[in-house]
């Protein structure tokens, strides 16, 4: 694709950002932005580590994040699990230059799948704004996500659906209180209805259904990644589209994205995200 054809595409996400119409949908590695955030174990396989320095697993899954946490689950409890998870992100994320754009945009809503606290960070001073969280059905057995105020206090959800900006985390975070779904187990529970929705928020539904998504930090290599993608999308408006290195992508990646529609902007993260801090910062100064 040329410098001119990516220029435009650019031009177009930040239209769709700025407006409202594009709904940011930030993988794991978009907190990456910020350089000091890679101390934290943010890839699957940087987490699997993690997890097996502090509880002893088998060597066949110790680079597999969810069987890792199962094993733990297993035989050393629940409540070891989520100790460790809640070590593993106690460290407080340093806030990338986009997020704070981002909440500044105040948008609809924000999907972020990491477990960390930087979008929380961005947000912070902003009272208008509300997360709901995914959480274990092994500790919420009444529901399949909670939702919390801007100060981080238990909220309703049609309290959650009255505010300005959702902060969408399917999978939980480690704030405002530790929130994980993480094992195998958790992902069976979640799998089993993502198909019908039923895990997913109606207020998510609703805002999602006039607007496309632009995916920032998201690679889809693994089933899971692409199944709550494709979920949180089904029924969206479109248009969607992702910034990844064309180059790189794998067979499944290809498949799903012209599955999905999505529109890849093959330039890198750090410079997309420059881009349109200079193409919107003047739109929300």
């Amino acid at each position: 694709m040329g410098a001119d054809s990516t220029d435009g595409l650019l031009a177009t996400v930040a239209d769709g950002l700025g407006s409202g119409a594009l709904i940011p949908y930030l993988g794991a590695e978009a907190v990456l932005l910020a350089p000091a955030n890679a101390a934290l174990p943010l890839a699957p396989e940087a987490l699997a580590a993690f997890l097996s320095k502090r509880a002893t697993v088998p060597s066949r899954i110790r680079r597999n994040p969810t069987a890792t946490a199962q094993y733990i689950e297993n035989f050393r409890h629940r409540k070891t699990l989520r100790k460790l998870m809640l070590e593993a992100f106690a460290t407080p994320a340093e806030v990338p230059a986009f997020y704070r754009l981002l909440a500044r945009l105040a948008p609809s809503m924000v999907v972020d799948t990491g477990y960390d606290t930087a979008l929380a960070g961005a947000f912070a001073g902003n009272s208008d704004w509300a997360q709901i969280q995914g959480v274990s059905r092994a500790e919420v057995r009444e529901g399949w996500y909670l939702c919390y105020d801007a100060a981080g206090a238990p909220l309703p959800e049609a309290g959650a659906a009255a505010c300005r900006t959702l902060v969408y985390k399917p999978l939980g975070g480690v704030q405002p209180a530790g929130n994980f779904i993480i094992s195998d187990s958790d992902f069976v529970e979640v799998l089993t209805e993502i198909d019908i929705q039923t895990p997913i928020p109606e207020a998510v539904k609703s805002r999602r259904a006039s607007r496309g998504f632009v995916f920032f930090g998201c690679r889809f290599r693994d089933q899971l990644t692409r199944t709550y993608a494709r979920q949180v999308m089904k029924r969206s408006a479109g248009p969607h589209f992702a910034v990844l290195p064309a180059a790189e992508l794998t067979r499944n990646e290809l498949r799903f994205i012209a599955e999905q529609g999505i529109t890849v902007i093959d330039r890198p993260l750090a410079e997309v995200a420059a881009a349109l801090e200079a193409a919107l910062d003047c739109a929300v100064a």
